[in-house]
């Protein structure tokens, strides 16, 4: 352990209250009070809450409002629940439902005197936002499809265990937000609250944990602290391929901090999973930093101490439960939109949700027809994907038609429902919620795509699909480094341009040009865009041919690190 003049600062923070609590009860109990004080809002993400501010209104004063993220294992919720989500969208937010990458909604614009009884709700709904934010293990991530394999159950069901093993034993949220009290503390000869897992100062920054299922890389599982890569033999989970290491984060000028791919170092059955998910979240809470934030993520520990090292800390936490990776291929990381036929013979139906927004416009009202498909058909089940799609699930025969129609009703479409580009598409929401952002994403991001497609059309690339992602920070929220073509915020109108990644989600793209103006992007493409057109060998993408191109070095993707 560090030497406390040291510590980062929110290790301090941790390590005085343990609990989590703070005094956000009192807080939240104070009319007059606007704001939650500056150590609360490091406790507030714990319990899935970011204190935000309106950046569109900053010059004229501070606006502050909160965003709340659910955790949803899997994404997957219920009819009732998403009605729940889309009442407290509009009763306390901005109406809007904003889907995130990592199979959870987040809500927008809530102020303080709305944010005690909207996460009530969402605990009276069975669902929670403890753990969605805050270092700790966040949103476990599941594949939602159900078209491939019966084994899809499975997997979900292993990650509802994960979510329960790994989620934080905590007092104070039942406290605060149940109770609705401060919570009381214990009798001074009775030793402080720890929580079993965590240890007192909890990991020393956020822990991902992803479960997918080849050969269909939704989930973009490399970019995971902990992946477990499912091998299915029949209709049943062998076991899982464990991928340890992953993380995007990084920051601008500061080469110390890059995004990285996970390396898988072996392969454990389903009875183990649970003991060697904590054997490597143990690890991360035993050997990451708690002096340097930056340098905080498990993937620094992993590329620093090697493969090697972590498989054998592994075992030793674990046991001996640890052997041979399995063969294992990734083909894609999109999603199937439309309607599709599920393994045991009911329909799904995935729509595009553009940017993630779940909102009502002129002619698209999603929000109110999706409400609607809630209402109506109150046993279909509403999964949520990692590119930000929804997926209507349990669909019976009878019932498939009523469902179009009710969503044509809203303008919504099932069939042709964007554009190759516009569905490969992925942006955080950066502006004007997200305090980090140097950048606009959410807003730009279509717009950006419609002068691509454009562009693409006067080449004859038209209907070429190409991974475009954007974020407003290098943070790396829509997990832009694993684009064919990606654009990163470094400032108003201005962004990083990477390229070289690929299809299947299985290599890091690099940087192209490290600052290009927004306006200037046509001028940026053209040549390489008109290169790929005439250099493309048969069949091969953007990304793989940029990456071939301008970095033969490379690999042709991850090579994964067996130990």
């Amino acid at each position: 352990m560090p030497d406390v003049t040291t510590l980062s600062k929110n290790e301090l923070i941790k390590q005085g209250d343990p609990t989590l609590g703070g005094t956000i009860a009192a807080t939240l109990a104070d009319p007059a009070a606007d704001r939650f004080a500056e150590d609360d809002e490091q406790f507030l993400k714990f319990h899935g809450i970011y204190q935000q501010d309106d950046r569109d209104v900053r010059k004229t004063g501070k606006q502050f409002m909160m965003m709340i993220r659910g955790r949803i294992p899997g994404g997957v919720m219920t009819s009732r629940q998403w009605l729940t989500f889309d009442r407290l969208a509009t009763d306390y937010g901005n109406n809007t439902l904003r889907l995130t990458t990592r199979q959870s909604i987040q809500f927008h614009g809530v102020h303080k005197s709305g944010l005690g009884t909207l996460v009530k709700k969402i605990n009276e709904s069975l669902l929670s936002t403890l753990a969605a934010c805050g270092d700790v293990n966040r949103n476990i991530t599941a594949s939602p499809t159900p078209a491939y394999t019966r084994a899809r159950e499975q997997v979900y069901a292993d990650s509802l265990r994960l979510a329960e093993a790994l989620a934080p034993r905590t007092p104070a949220y039942h406290s605060i937000w149940i109770d609705e009290v401060q919570l009381k503390l214990a009798d001074p000869a009775t030793p402080a609250f720890v929580d079993p897992l965590y240890g007192p100062t909890y990991l020393p920054r956020k822990f991902k944990v992803s479960l997918v299922i080849p050969p269909v890389n939704d989930m973009d599982v490399y970019t995971n602290d902990l992946g477990f890569i499912a091998v299915v033999e029949g209709d049943r989970v062998a076991g899982y391929n464990v991928a340890v290491g992953g993380g995007m984060g990084r920051s601008h000028g500061n080469v110390q901090t890059f995004p990285r791919l996970a390396d898988v170092i072996g392969f454990v059955r389903p009875e183990h999973l649970v003991t060697v998910a904590q054997a490597v979240l143990t690890l991360h809470r035993d050997f990451g930093d708690r002096t340097n934030r930056k340098h905080a993520r498990l993937k620094y520990v992993v590329e620093e101490r090697g493969t090697a090292w972590v498989h054998d800390e592994i075992i030793r936490r674990a046991g001996d439960v640890l052997s041979g990776v399995r063969r294992f291929e990734f083909t894609t990381t999109g999603d199937l939109l439309g309607w599709h036929r599920a393994v045991d013979g009911q329909w799904f139906l995935t729509l595009f949700v553009e940017t993630g927004r779940i909102k009502d416009v002129p002619g698209h009202a999603l929000k109110t027809a999706l409400r609607d498909v809630a209402g109506q058909f109150p046993h279909l089940e509403f999964r949520l994907s990692a590119n930000q799609n929804v997926i209507l699930a349990n669909v019976p025969e009878a019932d498939r038609a009523g469902v179009s129609a009710l969503l044509a009703f809203y303008g919504v479409k099932v069939e042709r429902q964007a554009s190759v580009l516009h569905a490969a598409a992925m942006a955080c929401p950066a502006l004007p919620t997200c305090g980090l952002a140097l950048a606009e994403s959410e807003r730009m991001l279509p717009g950006l795509i419609d002068r691509i497609e454009q562009l693409g059309g006067e080449l004859g690339l038209g209907g070429e699909e190409i991974i475009i992602r954007s974020t407003g920070c290098p943070n790396g929220c829509a997990r832009p480094y694993m684009a064919e073509l990606a654009f990163v915020g470094k400032a108003p109108g201005r962004y990083q341009l990477w390229l070289g990644g690929n299809g299947a989600g299985t290599r890091l793209n690099r940087v192209y040009k490290d600052v290009i103006k927004e306006d200037d992007v046509e001028a940026e493409l053209r040549p390489l865009l008109t290169r790929w057109r005439d250099g493309r060998q048969t069949g091969e993408r953007f990304g793989d041919f940029a990456a071939r191109v301008l970095w033969p070095e490379l690999p042709a993707a991850a090579a994964p690190a067996v130990a």
